[in-house]
């Protein structure tokens, strides 16, 4: 399905999918200001609420972020108390991420987050799971072309 009316960026997949990322980001900023964490600092804390304490290298994995960009998010939630990172005795290369006492609370207190998305989001449950499923076999497929 080709439109071929209207500005050029309104016909362009890439750019609908970039301001939607954008728009739910800045949805993000405002739920998590009075936490004083940025997005990509709350999906750090979703991963380990999730699947526990994760190396550097599975949370860059699982989140799809290099340790350039996951280092110094990594060290300013050490700096405000929320995760800890402890080197492996056997490899000190190896830094495994955990959230401390005060980064488990978060959990409890953040619980409402994704809901309040939802609603921002405005859309009907069938019509979100079938968004979620079609962005999943996108990045799939964008994934598997780009091996």
């Amino acid at each position: 399905m080709t439109e071929t009316t209207g500005p050029a960026l309104d016909r362009m997949l890439c750019f609908s999918l970039y301001s939607a990322s954008r728009a739910t980001t800045q949805g993000y900023r405002r739920l998590l200001e009075p936490w004083q964490l940025t997005y990509p600092q709350y999906l750090v804390l979703v991963e380990l609420w999730d699947r526990g304490p994760r190396t550097v290298s599975q949370l860059g994995d699982g989140l799809g972020l290099d340790s350039g960009t996951l280092s110094p998010l990594l060290k300013r939630l050490e700096k405000a108390g929320l995760v800890s990172r402890t080197r492996a005795d056997g490899d000190g290369r190896v830094v495994t991420v955990a959230p401390t006492e005060r980064g488990t609370a978060l959990r409890a207190e953040m619980s409402d987050l994704p809901s309040q998305m939802w609603n921002c989001y405005g859309l009907e449950p069938d019509a979100a799971r079938a968004l979620l499923t079609a962005l999943h076999s996108l990045t799939d497929t964008l994934h598997a072309d780009a091996d």
